[in-house]
């Protein structure tokens, strides 16, 4: 039976600074048009962290019934090691959705925009068919898509708008550079799984690109949103603050240009949710002072 850390280690708590940092960065932005609501940030995290936690989970039950996650690096999968039943792991992604259904149903209910749950059904719809169902697009190398629209544009234009009523470029910038970042943390994730991942038929971008190409995208993916942020300085002039996470975006880049794999990327992993976090901190900071 699984035990409490291993439910907390199948929550992937490494992939989290993914849901955070939209939130700081679309806070931020609000607060640079003069509109910045804590209360609503505070769903809105709520909202994006478990959202995070529901697609951890469901690709852990997905990836486990379909017989993919047999022989994986990294952080121990529920399913494929028959620690727990698919159907609590299942149940568990669908609980975490309940809750980022009911945050997000408050929010929307604070904001008078009704419009806006359509917006978070597709993100759970996004969620549950990144691996699962009958033609997951995950599978197809689709993932980045669908992680950049909504865990970059979806989760940091979304809180700006839930806080302010309105955008601005910085908050555009803003979300394009967290995608992109959450891109490159789901880019590491595939570097690393890429060998067993082709051997089962999971063509992730990663599996399509081939090693040597993936590696130069995720060195792009790490880098351009810090020199992205520095561009927000135009708005707010404190935001270059942002600049100061280029060398570690750059020494995450050359150890993966470099080779590492297999083990050698999971400290990359957790340092790519380092920075994306990192950026989101600054980068906030840096619109909304």
């Amino acid at each position: 039976m699984a035990t409490t850390s291993d439910w907390i280690a199948g929550a992937r708590p490494r992939t989290l600074p993914a849901a955070v940092a939209p939130v700081l960065v679309g806070t931020g932005a609000a607060a640079q048009l003069g509109d910045a609501r804590i209360g609503r940030a505070l769903l809105a995290a709520g909202v994006a962290l478990a959202l995070q936690v529901g697609v951890n989970y469901a690709n852990d039950y997905s990836d486990g019934v379909r017989g993919t996650d047999v022989d994986r690096v990294g952080p121990m999968r529920l399913t494929a090691s028959g620690a727990a039943r698919p159907g609590q792991v299942r149940a568990a992604a669908f609980a975490a959705f309940g809750v980022a259904a009911v945050l997000g149903t408050w929010l929307v209910a604070l904001t008078g925009e009704w419009w806006m749950l359509a917006v978070g059904a597709l993100a759970v719809v996004a969620a549950w068919t990144y691996t699962g169902g009958r033609s997951p697009y995950g599978y197809r190398g689709l993932g980045e898509v669908g992680v950049f629209v909504f865990f970059g544009l979806v989760a940091t234009l979304g809180t700006t708008y839930t806080q302010a009523g309105r955008l601005s470029w910085p908050a555009w910038v803003g979300a394009v550079a967290i995608g992109l970042l959450a891109c490159a943390l789901l880019m590491a994730n595939n570097l690393r799984d890429v060998p067993t991942d082709a051997l089962v038929g999971k063509r992730t971008l990663a599996v399509r690109l081939g090693e040597h190409r993936a590696r130069r995208v995720y060195a792009v993916l790490v880098v351009l949103p810090v020199l992205l942020a520095g561009v927000c300085a135009l708005a707010n002039g404190w935001a270059i603050v942002s600049l100061v996470l280029l060398a570690p975006a750059i020494v995450l880049a050359v150890v993966v240009l470099l080779g590492a794999r297999g083990r050698a990327l999971v400290p990359v992993l957790g340092g790519t949710g380092a920075l994306e976090l990192g950026l989101g901190v600054l980068l906030g900071l840096g619109l909304a002072v």
